[in-house]
């Protein structure tokens, strides 16, 4: 079950006017479930984005990169049950056909449709579901709708994942709210899941592509259940400018912390709610030369199995960790000066167990849900936090039959 975490409800996801969801059963996979979402724009909206780095990056990735940059956008499309990655030009091509299907119904031109995928790679993408389904999505669409848009994009997710935030801009209250799925084949390079997030405040195009990227970097791209990047993520930011707040260079401050408050609720949730995780461990790595070099150092832990099976069994087999910050590739560290701590009990100094340390002490902190883990390396002054999950039993499971 996710850790420490519940799905929204419909009441705390708030509309932000000016963009419209609606969500259908189109039986892409399998029936009696939503799976196919479309979201509207009003005139004038800005959009933005991050997308995978995969170089086996799905069809609806490139597709939507190359519309994003030829046109303003006016509807996004997402469905799940099939990533329509892996497919070749039939994927392209399917990808273009949902496109141009939307564009009639909306009565825009196809490079306004942004198109997303989710679900299993190397499968042809249904298209004649997913365009029968699409007037049934259009006329639901709502401003208050979500809730539905956060279930009809899950794929593995156990919880929906959603949050909204209100800020003050020049003395108008400005709205944010944003979804998101993802659960398992999660680490960044961008980000690694499907993520939407909108605002009313008026954005201009350049400035929301910097807080999109400043957003992912704080949030998805710090980050990982078990170590492999999908080939079709995307983190889209919406400014749909029907609050009358104007957002500029010089005043973007308060609304990049709603965004990135936003993201990073996300971020943990879909942590959370990893594929068979049990315990939710936040690694951060102090006194590095560099948040890079700290990142790095994190996500040796965090995307190590036999750390991650350790948490799964409450084991304080804690130089598991010790062996994962050594093979980080910091070619000059020196360990001798390195402290390790598993919440407030310090476990390791001076190059080995620190004198204080009792197992007993490591197995109380390993049988908690939530356990930080805490680098020090005396090198500099920079820091860098990883959320990690651990790996049970279910993730294999899960995992062996993702396609039954």
């Amino acid at each position: 079950m996710p850790v420490k975490l519940t799905s929204p409800t419909a009441a705390e996801l708030l509309p932000v006017s000016g963009v419209l969801l609606g969500t259908t059963e189109a039986n892409i996979k399998r029936p009696n479930r939503k799976d196919l979402l479309v979201i509207r724009l009003d005139d004038g909206a800005t959009v933005a984005g991050v997308f995978t780095t995969n170089r086996f990056c799905a069809a609806p990735v490139t597709v939507a990169k190359e519309h994003l940059a030829a046109s303003s956008t006016r509807a996004l499309v997402v469905n799940t049950g099939n990533a329509n990655a892996g497919t070749g030009e039939p994927g392209m091509a399917a990808a273009r056909a949902t496109c141009a299907e939307l564009a009639k119904l909306l009565g825009c031109a196809p490079e306004a449709v942004l198109p997303f995928s989710t679900g299993v790679i190397m499968e042809p993408l249904p298209v004649d579901r997913i365009v029968a389904g699409l007037p049934q999505a259009v006329a639901a669409l709502a401003e208050d709708n979500w809730h539905n848009a956060a279930h009809a994009i899950m794929t593995t997710d156990i919880v929906a994942k959603g949050c909204s935030r209100k800020v003050q801009i020049g003395g108008k209250t400005v709205t944010v709210t944003g979804i998101a799925k993802g659960s398992g084949m999660i680490h960044p390079n961008m980000a690694t899941m499907l993520g939407y997030i909108a605002t009313d405040a008026a954005v201009p195009q350049a400035l929301l592509q910097t807080m999109v990227k400043t957003a992912a970097d704080a949030s998805f791209n710090s980050i990982t259940v078990d170590g492999d990047t999908s080939t079709n993520d995307a983190l889209m930011l919406i400014a749909s400018g029907k609050s009358g707040a104007s957002v500029s260079a010089a005043n973007y401050a308060e609304l990049q912390t709603a965004i990135n408050e936003v993201a990073i609720q996300l971020a943990q949730a879909i942590v959370r709610d990893g594929e068979g995780a049990t315990k939710f461990m936040t690694i951060t790595v102090e006194g590095a030369r560099d948040v890079a070099e700290a990142k790095q150092i994190a996500y040796a832990v965090a995307r190590s199995p036999l750390v991650k099976t350790a948490f799964f069994a409450s084991d304080p087999n804690l130089g598991r960790i010790l062996a994962a910050i050594g093979y980080a590739g910091v070619s000059d560290l020196d360990v001798t000066r390195l402290k390790l701590y598993l919440d407030d009990v310090l476990v390791a100094e001076n190059g080995g167990r620190a004198a204080s340390y009792q197992e007993e002490d490591g197995a109380r902190v390993m049988k908690q849900e939530d356990i930080g883990i805490r680098v020090v390396l005396d090198r500099g002054n920079a820091t860098g936090t990883v959320w990690t999950c651990d790996f049970s039993y279910d993730y294999v499971k899960i995992n062996a039959s993702y396609r039954s």
